[in-house]
């Protein structure tokens, strides 16, 4: 859901603005450089990058799989 904000610009700033990005992606530019400071999703997107690397993800399993194994031995010889 998006909802409508009026903000005012340095007449310079907004020129700047349109210059560089135009009129029609000056929403989605500034949406884009404030996401970061005002929602918390740096670790999100840090685990969904990890997650889609297919290799890591087997090594990760991998050692999970070796402790598991290491524990258990541990536990039975007590």
């Amino acid at each position: 859901m998006r909802k409508r904000m009026t903000i005012k610009l340095d007449e310079a700033v907004y020129e700047g603005l349109n210059r560089t990005v135009g009129k029609r992606r000056m929403r989605q530019f500034i949406e884009d450089l404030l996401r970061p400071h005002v929602l918390d999703t740096s670790l999100d997107d840090g685990y969904q990058a990890m997650a889609a690397d297919e290799a890591r993800e087997v090594e990760a399993q991998d050692w999970c799989n070796s402790l598991e194994k290491g524990w258990t031995a541990i536990v039975a010889f007590g």
